[in-house]
């Protein structure tokens, strides 16, 4: 297992170990223990950015996860890329009168989700049994790990 992590906004300080840790905790939990992920944590408008090219949405958004299993044949190591604005979890953490600890945690639950294949876009049923699966995983999680320090 391999978790890359890269930070580069002044507001909030990454603690990397807790994060390699978690995710980490989430792969194995996923029966995907040997796989690889890059998590970036931006701003609003890098998430834009990115939504925008990717998603052809000119807004910004709170997760994106890069699939690159989905776009390769055979298995892969590298499962892929979750993409967190931090600036939105955090409005949504106030909005949801909790962390923003815990609102990272699920938007990462969420993104890596995807990156293993679940899809709450294609059908309620699939939306349904995601949201399942991120309950039951944010659930391991108590108490809920210090993964950023705000600035």
């Amino acid at each position: 297992m391999s978790v890359s992590i890269q930070c580069r906004l002044k507001s909030v300080s990454v603690r990397r170990g807790t994060l390699r840790r978690v995710t980490g905790r989430l792969l194995r939990l996923l029966d995907e223990a040997e796989a690889e992920v890059c998590i970036g944590l931006v701003g609003d408008t890098k998430m834009r950015r990115l939504n925008r090219t990717y998603r052809h949405q000119d807004r910004t958004t709170d997760v994106l996860a890069f699939a690159y299993r989905e776009a390769r044949t055979g298995v892969s190591a590298l499962l892929g890329d979750v993409v967190i604005s931090v600036p939105t979890a955090r409005r949504q953490a106030k909005a949801f009168s909790h962390s923003l600890d815990e609102e990272i945690l699920r938007l990462l639950i969420h993104g890596v989700l995807h990156l293993v294949g679940y899809d709450h876009e294609r059908s309620r049923q699939q939306a349904r049994h995601m949201h399942q699966k991120e309950t039951e995983l944010f659930e391991t999680f108590t108490p809920v790990p210090s993964l950023v320090v705000e600035s």
